[in-house]
């Protein structure tokens, strides 16, 4: 009997005609088994020669070759299922490169529309981290904070849920039962109420409880975004994307101190979170109503349940639904412990993550000081000190559309002078000018303060600093992604567990560092660290970055090919019980 499947039959009668019901039975049991054997010699490939003819696929291709190239999901199929349609008629996937269904073919405005609101979502955390740091001094009166470590303390703890929410979040968006838009959404209502919910502390400890846990809502948008952004997007197209969406979370902590600033000038510190909470509220509402999903394995499930009530055939499946052998305790433990493992043990992760942590630790440490700087030293009001951090955001948007240009045309230029193959440390030469601005524009600031010059001046060291802050996010972000698509997602966490933690940690120290080394002597001490890290390991990774990625992700690859071989092990065995039965 030849099988065949129309894209809008799906019913046992089209698929299989006058088949009895045993003989469909076993029909279905030999496609599973076809495919699941073929997913085993996929991931057995990786322990064997790329020229061995045992790692050809059933269409003659290399198996190992292909299975760094494919995405980060939870099964090593191509194409979402999509290469085994052939052989199984009753498989739910995209029908064909062209579906309009497939997030990454939906119309352009329609994508920009859902781009526009994740990057609203990703605003929200930024301005709640720094938004009461204007509003410090206030504060530390009313709830009795006498001691600055405290003080710094109750701005940055959020940050610090930034650094542990993502092990517990990422599993969940990645699910296909679950997928990104209840985890955005929930996650943005969370952080609405205990934004909220901050404006009626009475204590530091409700404060601070009440900022930790509003931080873990907030940090879903952080790095669940990204992930929506690789839904909609190809990697050419994904540059700019990028860009527009990162403007959002670098532009939050500095518009939110510029609004504090006047709001505290007119009313108590605790409007500074009723303003917030209503503009959280604003999103949260229009996220809601408006954000679609795009995890693309959550999408063909909806798709294999919709069609399962319309043709009456329960058997339609999707290949995660076959072929996801790993349990959902499994698969988060998987999830915590692989950012935490790439963190500890791959060397591109640990060397350029220790670059954008320094940096983006230092970031915070400016916005914790600023009040101090600009009413202490230049004796600014509240209102005008606030404007001071004017200065970051003119940085990241012009940095924003220079980076943006000059990456994507270096990044094209290598990759055609390389007989139009691409490669992840083709992101990385613009990296270099970061290694040599980011300390000079700490140098520039630290200095200007220390000598009480102009206010102009230290206004251009932290433009400096803010513009080459950009290059360091978009080149090291955009290689991570690219440097193995299976680990995309982990290889994002683990770097953004990394510049958390150092988010968190170099506000608690600043002021005594300033009280020590006064600003000039403090912030060249930092600048020559960045140094330290921005200016050799680029230049190694220009040089001999492949052979140590390759080195790295070979290692990667081969413990995920033993966890999907043990997975696919068990669901074999499985589908031999149910054929002897």
């Amino acid at each position: 009997h030849k099988l065949s499947r129309l894209s809008s039959t799906y019913t046992a009668k089209d698929i299989y005609g006058d088949m009895d019901s045993n003989e469909i039975s076993i029909r279905r049991t030999a496609t599973r088994t076809t495919i699941l054997h073929s997913l085993s010699q996929r991931v057995n490939s990786q322990h064997q020669p790329a020229d061995s003819n045992s790692n050809l696929d059933i269409y003659g291709n290399s198996q190992k070759l292909e299975y760094e190239k494919i995405p980060d999901v939870s099964v090593p199929a191509k194409d979402f299922g999509g290469e085994f349609s052939g052989i199984d008629p009753e498989l739910v996937t995209w029908d064909g490169e062209e579906d309009p269904d497939y997030p990454r073919n939906w119309s352009r405005s329609r994508k920009l529309f859902q781009l526009l609101i994740v990057s609203l979502y990703t605003l929200i955390s930024p301005m709640s981290s720094s938004m009461l740091s204007p509003a410090m001094n206030e504060i530390a009166k009313d709830l009795h904070m006498n001691n600055q470590f405290i003080q710094s303390f109750s701005v940055s703890i959020m940050v610090l849920a930034w650094a542990i929410g993502p092990l517990l979040i990422a599993p969940i968006s990645e699910s296909d039962r679950v997928g990104r838009r209840p985890v955005l959404n929930i996650s943005i209502w969370i952080n609405f109420v205990f934004n909220l919910a901050c404006g009626f502390a009475k204590s530091t400890t409700q404060l601070c409880i009440f900022r930790f846990l509003g931080g873990l809502g907030g940090c879903a948008a952080l790095n669940v975004g990204a992930g929506t952004l690789a839904d909609l997007f190809s990697d050419n197209d994904r540059q700019a994307a990028m860009a527009a969406y990162s403007i959002c979370p670098t532009l939050g902590p500095v518009l939110s101190p510029i609004i504090s600033s006047f709001i505290i000038s007119h009313k108590s510190w605790h409007w500074v979170f009723y303003v917030l909470a209503i503009f959280n509220a604003a999103v949260a509402i229009f996220g809601t109503l408006f954000f679609r999903e795009t995890y693309s394995p959550r999408l063909l499930r909806m798709k294999a349940n919709f069609l399962r009530t319309e043709t009456g055939n329960s058997h339609l499946h999707t290949i995660y639904e076959i072929a996801d052998g790993e349990t959902q305790w499994e698969r988060i433990m998987v999830t915590v412990k692989r950012p935490v493992k790439l963190l500890c043990t791959h060397p591109m992760v640990i060397g350029l993550g220790s670059f954008m942590a320094f940096v983006y630790g230092f970031m915070y440490l400016m916005i914790v000081t600023f009040p101090q700087v600009f009413r202490g030293s230049y004796g600014f009001s509240i209102s005008i000190s606030g404007l001071m951090y004017l200065p970051l955001g003119i940085g990241y948007i012009i940095g924003t559309i220079f980076w943006t240009i000059m990456i994507d045309k270096v990044y094209n230029k290598l990759t055609e002078r390389n007989g139009g193959v691409p490669k992840p440390e083709y992101r990385l030469p613009c990296l270099c000018f970061s290694g040599i601005g980011i300390p000079a524009g700490l140098v520039w600031y630290g200095w200007s303060v220390e000598k009480r010059l102009h206010w102009i001046m230290p206004s251009i060291g932290m433009a400096i600093f803010s513009f080459s802050f950009i290059a360091v996010f978009q080149t090291i972000q955009n290689y991570l992604i690219d440097m193995n698509n299976r680990f995309a997602a982990s290889s994002v966490a683990a770097a953004a567990v990394y510049r958390s933690f150092f988010g968190f940690a170099f506000p608690l120290f600043a002021h005594t560092m300033y009280d020590r080394l006064d600003y000039g002597w403090g912030n060249t001490v930092c600048a020559l660290i960045g140094l330290a890290l921005g200016l050799p390991f680029p230049i190694f990774c220009l040089m001999y970055g492949e052979r140590l990625r390759k080195w790295a992700n070979q290692r990667m690859n081969a413990e995920q090919a033993r966890r999907d071989a043990r997975n696919l092990a068990r669901l074999q065995l499985q589908n031999t019980l149910e054929k002897i039965d």
